[in-house]
């Protein structure tokens, strides 16, 4: 006899096999974060409504390097630092390096639960459908579900979507930026080491503008939480097919990149009042 998990009398894996994702956890990030706060000293405060996930970690750096970031010191969170800065006049929090479709999502939970109202990821991917030479952004209002995050929180499907209002409005703060700009869909995988021939031949057939490792699980998650996420690509390279790929642009892509997170945090700071977040 076998549990949920490993059941595969009907030929699901384990992955598919026994889930229900209306079902409440029984491990829940306020939780984690007490104990972390009883251990750490440190006094419950909310983190900055708008929170940026940046996994390369460049823009992270630049805000060091400048002085225009501090450490957010009662950020309760075992694995990251969360840092505040000034976007575009509102304040925001930030974290680097959160890499890969579990850890955006873990990091994710904790921001929830400790004020968040609105969280934008910002990622680098690479190019599958040529939108023009990178680098450039997409805003990825659907996401190719290549991972084992989000299943954990939606029932199977082949996408993991956007809140489409959300996209309309970065569509509108974008719609004049100097930045090249793009809106569709994204293919996100947990292995980035085996992106082979074919299956970036099937992402190219889905129309599919790029490949990265966190949307689909964050679109996941926020349908489950009822959290505000928007998810952004910024392509740039081929997977290293030619010499010279990688080339983020101007201080490695953070002057674009913070161009574009300071034009849709404006945009988003008018909905924090009509809706709230999630419990």
């Amino acid at each position: 006899m076998t549990d949920a998990i490993g059941d595969t009398r009907e030929g699901l894996a384990p992955i598919l096999a026994g889930k229900d994702a209306g079902a409440p956890s029984v491990f829940v990030p306020q939780a984690l974060l007490r104990e972390a706060r009883r251990q750490k000293r440190l006094a419950a405060v909310d983190v900055p409504e708008l929170c940026i996930l940046d996994p390369d970690g460049d823009i992270v750096r630049r805000l060091e390097r400048t002085g225009e970031a501090r450490v957010f010191e009662g950020w309760p969170c075992y694995h990251t630092r969360l840092h505040e800065f000034s976007l575009n006049g509102m304040p925001a929090g930030i974290i680097g390096c959160a890499v890969g479709a579990p850890f955006a999502v873990l990091v994710a939970e904790e921001l929830f639960a400790c004020g968040c109202r609105a969280l934008i990821s910002l990622t680098s991917a690479g190019q599958i459908v040529p939108a023009g030479p990178p680098p450039y952004f997409v805003i990825i209002d659907r996401a190719l579900r290549d991972e084992g995050t989000s299943y954990h929180y939606a029932p199977a499907a082949p996408y993991a979507h956007a809140e489409p209002a959300l996209v309309r409005r970065a569509q509108a703060a974008l719609a004049n930026h100097g930045a090249r700009v793009f809106t569709g869909a994204t293919w996100t995988t947990d292995a980035p080491f085996r992106e082979t021939e074919a299956a970036i031949a099937a992402a190219r057939r889905r129309g599919v503008f790029a490949v990265e490792m966190e949307a689909a699980a964050l679109y996941a998650f926020a349908r489950a939480r009822a959290a505000r996420v928007l998810c952004l690509a910024h392509v740039t390279n081929t997977m290293g097919q030619g010499e010279g790929d990688f080339e983020k642009g101007a201080a490695d892509g953070t002057t674009d990149a913070l161009a574009v997170l300071g034009a849709i945090a404006a945009v988003l700071r008018e909905p924090f009042a009509d809706r709230p977040g999630p419990a």
